[in-house]
């Protein structure tokens, strides 16, 4: 008598899961102090770095949120992707370089509220603490996102209720972030990358053939809805505003705020490892965009039912379970889970490391010992996923609206400032501040209203905002001498750098 589908979906994510801890395992034993926690000591080489980065930044919502919209939207999801590409690769053009060579410098900075602070020289720590704010108020609601996305995938999988699917994959990334930190997440993503894009490549492309072609694919679009085979107009038939076109390539602007990305900039073993992974990360988010548009398009066809609403999230799972074997569609659907975890685990662990190294260490505990560091990080870890699985309870949240409004709000508070810091010399503490408030209050007034120009998605007023406030600041001020050296000598860092690979 043959195992059951259930039973053989449910081997395939306990065997996927073990491996995750036999990484974990690997990864505590190299795990000796808080830098190795929260960076892994320095030392990821350009395929880490890339895949990580990558895995870390699609999470989930690369194999549901996004496929959803395609799938309601068609054609118009087509600028989210496009807007996300060029970001992906402006952000290791522009930004990893630099911030390897910079948070280095900066008394080895191990996070982005340790990095502002010691960069601008401020001795009353409001950076710090302001930074961290946000850092926290934003992943509670990223993680959230990546929790409710794990909640759908075993409730659709197996059956099961919803709130227990959230204990259960709660309990699943606690386990190995808490116990293998930087270097469990960073190896673990690896693994998840790659399983995410050969999925994201594999189901579409044989719905597509299974169809017909092309052309049989986008007549199964059209059968639901015609307005979906345009770009340039929404579900409704109405024609895409300016405003809407901004709203959707705005996400690209994200990038260059997201913690969880730029930690693995900062991580890299040399700022020589930034060219091949930037070549990796592009070419990885290539294909996973364009897999997660297929796999929305041909859904439409593919499927034999209209999904509406939050179940549009599903046409993954749907798609998987209609038209695999059982253990090709376990291997599929873990591709889900993993998309999940690595970005879930990242975000845990950026959070720990802010409530560790920011406020921790840095305002109370300035003599603590290492291990009691890499320990109290671990409890951070557990107390952030507690309060991110309380967020996440509520089963009727959309995992792409949640994670567009941590997105903006990384990109708008963190973004500009970063930006700046690593490009003008004379940016002071006071314009990096108020950036950082412009930023993260633009986002948060925005998103609480409606119609009209409010409809245009938030990150873009809060970059534009934040933006123009460290502009004028900085023009009425001028920092201390030794901020001034340090960027000097961070420039003639990369400058230095830069004539080795010419």
């Amino acid at each position: 008598m043959g195992l059951s589908e259930s039973t053989i979906t449910a081997l395939v994510f306990v065997v996927y899961l073990l491996i995750m801890l036999w990484l974990g395992a690997l990864a505590y034993r190299q795990t000796a102090n808080l830098s190795d926690y929260i960076l892994g000591g320095r030392r990821l080489g350009h395929w880490v770095s890339a895949l990580s980065a990558g895995a870390s930044d699609m999470s989930g919502w690369l194999l549901l949120g996004l496929p959803g919209y395609a799938y309601l939207a068609g054609y118009e999801a087509g600028w989210i992707a496009l807007g996300l590409l060029i970001g992906t690769y402006l952000n290791w053009r522009i930004m990893a370089v630099r911030l390897r060579c910079y948070s280095q410098l900066a008394d080895n900075s191990l996070t982005l509220p340790d990095y502002l602070e010691k960069r601008f020289a401020d001795p009353s720590h409001l950076l710090r603490l302001l930074s961290a704010f946000f850092i926290l108020l934003f992943f509670l609601f990223y993680t959230a996102a990546g929790l409710v996305a794990g909640a759908k995938l075993f409730t659709s999988v197996f059956g099961i209720d919803y709130h227990a699917a959230l204990v259960l994959g709660v309990g699943a990334i606690l386990i190995y972030t808490f116990i293998g930190g930087f270097l469990a997440v960073s190896w673990t993503d690896v693994i998840q990358g790659l399983l995410m894009v050969v999925a994201l490549v594999a189901v579409p492309l044989m719905a597509i053939l299974s169809l017909g072609g092309w052309e049989a694919m986008q007549t199964g679009m059209q059968a639901q809805n015609p307005a979906r085979l345009s770009a340039w107009s929404d579900r409704q038939g109405e024609p895409l505003g300016v405003l809407a076109i901004l709203s959707l390539l705005g996400w690209g602007l994200g990038y260059f705020g997201q913690p969880h990305i730029l930690a693995r900039f900062a991580a890299m073993r040399t700022p020589a490892v930034a060219d091949k992974a930037r070549r990796i990360a592009t070419g990885w988010s290539a294909l996973g965009l364009i897999g997660a548009l297929l796999v929305g398009f041909a859904g439409a066809g593919y499927l034999p039912g209209p999904l509406e609403g939050g179940d549009s999230e599903k046409a993954f799972i749907n798609m998987v379970q209609q038209m695999l074997p059982t253990a090709l569609a376990a291997i599929c659907l873990a591709a889900i889970l993993a998309a999940i975890m690595s970005t879930a685990d990242s975000q845990l662990l950026v959070s720990a490391s802010v409530l560790i190294q920011d406020f921790y260490q840095g305002l109370w505990r300035k003599d603590a010992s290492q291990a009691e560091l890499v320990w109290a990080g671990r409890g951070a870890v557990v107390a952030i996923t507690l309060i991110a699985a309380w967020l996440a309870w509520e089963p009727g949240r959309s995992v792409l609206n949640l994670v567009a409004y941590a997105w903006a709000g990384f990109g708008a508070a963190f973004g500009p400032v970063l930006l700046f810091s690593l490009y003008w010399r004379r940016m002071t503490r006071w314009a990096a501040l108020g950036g950082l408030l412009g930023g993260g209050i633009t986002v948060v007034w925005w998103k609480s209203l409606q119609g009209g120009m409010f409809d245009l998605y938030e990150i873009v007023p809060g970059v534009l905002v934040a933006s123009l406030l460290i502009g004028v600041i900085t023009l009425f001020g001028r920092p201390p001498t030794r901020v001034g050296e340090l960027f000097d000598q961070m420039r003639a860092e990369v400058r230095a750098y830069r004539q080795t690979i010419d």
